[in-house]
């Protein structure tokens, strides 16, 4: 599990910066990719990845404004041509569904695989074996959601080495082990799994925030994140101007990441009225109030490692 930054801009492109875009690569989970948000030229900035489009299964809208909309009607029409047939779900407030379909529709385009666009509301949207997706309202000048993705606990690790030294051989009786099965053998023992089976393994948290001013439903979303991702639009200092705006500082993002007890802190959608001089300062400021913390730069990939 990799967050992967397409772009990290707020508001307009940058020449080091473009508008939000965050894929979330679960190559090794589900094979798939699934992007937060989809700026305005982000499959630009996939051209210049190892990312393939066709991968990317699940699109995630936090809100309707532009510089985290405009590149979404572009990358739908050009999974297409590049010959992307599996399905695709895009999840996003509600106007999410006549934005596409109007766009698709008036520019004549043909997509050759099934899209389903979810307008949500808060709670649990998404749900299968591997992973639970939640949503919540944050506090911006539209509605804007914030996004919990949680991986489901896995199995403990088999212990062949123990297995094998108690005289039972490899083969599919190790896969029925493996998952919990208690297994008979010829002379009648039984196998009791959890003497070869360790503690299941946790599941990751990946938290992914809209454009929000400090709120609860941040932190209520970020609790004992493995990592959150929260927009930092702002410098310590102006948080007058970020609540005017419905935004956060770097050190309001600190604070939420304090109070949910995360793992690591990135920030992210900085303004560009910051220069590259600028942004070590917008990392250090977060930092003074929570260490683990990383400023977000396009291209920039993170590890979401298993605690």
């Amino acid at each position: 599990m990799k967050a992967f930054f397409l772009g990290t801009g707020a508001g307009v492109p940058a020449k080091l910066r473009n508008v939000t875009s965050i894929a979330l690569k679960l190559l090794e989970e589900r094979g798939a990719i699934w992007l937060f948000d989809c700026g305005e030229a982000t499959q630009h900035q996939i051209l210049h990845t190892s990312i393939k489009p066709r991968r990317i299964e699940k699109v995630f809208i936090t809100h309707l404004h532009g510089d985290h909309l405009y590149g979404l009607p572009g990358f739908l029409s050009s999974r297409s041509f590049q010959g992307g047939t599996s399905p695709v779900t895009v999840y996003g407030p509600k106007g999410l569904k006549d934005y596409i379909n109007i766009s698709l529709t008036i520019s004549q385009t043909y997509l050759k695989y099934p899209l389903k666009i979810v307008e949500i509301e808060e709670g649990i949207i998404f749900e299968d074996d591997q992973f639970t997706v939640e949503a919540k309202l944050l506090e911006h000048g539209i509605p804007s959601y914030g996004y919990r993705v949680v991986e489901k606990d896995l199995p403990g690790t088999l212990m062949a080495d123990k297995l094998i030294a108690d005289g039972i051989k490899p083969g599919p009786i190790f896969k029925r082990i493996k998952a919990g099965e208690a297994v008979t053998l010829d002379d009648g023992t039984v196998i009791d799994p959890a003497r070869y089976v360790g503690p299941d393994q946790k599941g990751r948290i990946v938290t992914i925030l809209g454009d929000t001013r400090i709120c609860q439903a941040a932190i209520n979303l970020a609790q004992q994140a493995d990592l959150l991702i929260h927009e930092a639009t702002f410098a310590s200092g102006e948080e007058e101007m970020a609540y005017e705006y419905f935004h956060s500082t770097t050190t309001q993002a600190a604070e939420v990441a304090n109070q949910a007890d995360v793992h690591q802190l990135c920030l992210t959608h900085i303004s560009s009225r910051y220069e590259p001089s600028h942004w070590p300062t917008l990392e250090e400021e977060a930092c003074t109030l929570f260490p683990r913390t990383v400023i977000a730069e396009d291209f920039k990939e993170i590890e979401v490692l298993r605690r």
